[in-house]
């Protein structure tokens, strides 16, 4: 996977730094306190991309840059700068936590009940074109391409049943050992279908910023043991959602002609959430909540921030296609 091209100075910078090997430049730290406000650094390109580069680190790196920066002094120290601006663009975004003295499961269904963000995914059954699906997975492939891999980083944090609950609940993400049934190889085989390149990170230069604020949430929560609360409680929401929107992606596929063998990817979510939505709120969050009772805003914040992050998402691709216009940065490069 090569660098992606920057989308502003700060991008540029770390890129350029990255590439030479060597340290991290004065001028590098200094762009990464550039202020932002509010919840538009959730869509900054340049913020949001920087951050990604910085967190690729810990998955596959790039082509051409020395392993030897995922632990560099400088480079975290840019990090926790980007770090500090998107979280605090997600608690603005996500409003006060209120905790009740009901069981963390039944917060976490109240906290996805009062969600009122735009559905995508009924858009997608109903209207979306072929190329609007194409430009949809093209924004998806940052995450569903490394499914499972943010929140995996969360395990070693865990201890007793909350672990172990996650742990079943990720072994279904990779397939239950079986590496053609990993949820991130039938998302590459949905995108092959639909004529897009399913190469990991290649099309980063083509979504926008609303892409890597998502991964970048789940990054920051897994990668930091203080936000361990917050990593489960957004793999629950994302687990707890996703049954009925699957279902939905699934239809839309096959109201344009495509069968099972592309639609599997959506087709699999819809059986196996539906199973992992106890575990992740009862056995996973809950266990957690009992041991940790300090957690349970936290547990509510990830789960927030996931709903949150998708709203952003939801809002930019449909705002564009309403407005008539691509939702991606570029369409070029699309086809494999």
């Amino acid at each position: 996977m090569r660098l992606p091209e920057p989308r502003g100075l700060l991008s540029e910078a770390l890129a350029s730094d990255l590439a030479a090997g060597t340290e991290l430049s004065p001028a590098t730290l200094e762009l990464a306190d550039r202020p932002g406000p509010g919840t538009a650094v959730l869509t900054d390109e340049d913020l949001q991309l920087s951050l990604a580069i910085c967190y690729e680190l810990h998955y596959r790196s790039f082509d051409d840059v020395s392993d030897h920066w995922e632990w560099d002094p400088a480079l975290l120290g840019l990090r926790s700068r980007l770090e500090r601006r998107h979280l605090a663009a997600l608690q603005s975004a996500v409003g006060p936590i209120g905790v009740t003295d009901e069981p963390i499961d039944r917060q976490l269904s109240a906290v996805i009940a009062a969600d009122d963000g735009p559905s995508l995914s009924a858009y997608m059954a109903k209207a979306g074109t072929l190329e609007q699906w194409r430009e949809y997975l093209t924004l998806r492939s940052v995450y569903h391409l490394k499914e499972g891999d943010p929140h995996t980083f969360a395990i070693p944090r865990l201890s007793g049943r909350a672990k172990a609950a996650m742990v079943e609940i990720q072994a279904d993400e990779y397939g239950g050992g079986a590496p053609e049934r990993m949820h991130s190889e039938l998302f590459a085989g949905l995108m092959r279908d639909l004529g897009l390149d399913s190469t990991y990170g290649a099309l980063w230069n083509e979504a926008p910023a609303a892409a890597f604020a998502s991964v970048n949430t789940m990054s920051l929560f897994a990668l930091h043991r203080r936000w361990r609360g917050a990593a489960l409680g957004h793999l629950a929401a994302v687990e707890m959602t996703s049954s009925e929107p699957s279902r939905r992606y699934s239809s839309g596929l096959k109201r344009l002609g495509f069968g099972a063998r592309t639609s599997v990817f959506y087709d699999e979510h819809v059986e196996a959430d539906a199973v992992h939505e106890q575990i992740a709120s009862v056995d996973m969050c809950g266990s957690l909540v009992a041991e940790h009772p300090e957690l349970a805003p936290d547990v509510l914040f990830g789960a927030a921030s996931s709903l949150a992050m998708d709203a952003v998402a939801a809002t930019s691709v449909l705002g564009a296609w309403e407005a008539g216009r691509s939702a991606l940065r570029s369409r070029t490069a699309l086809a494999a």
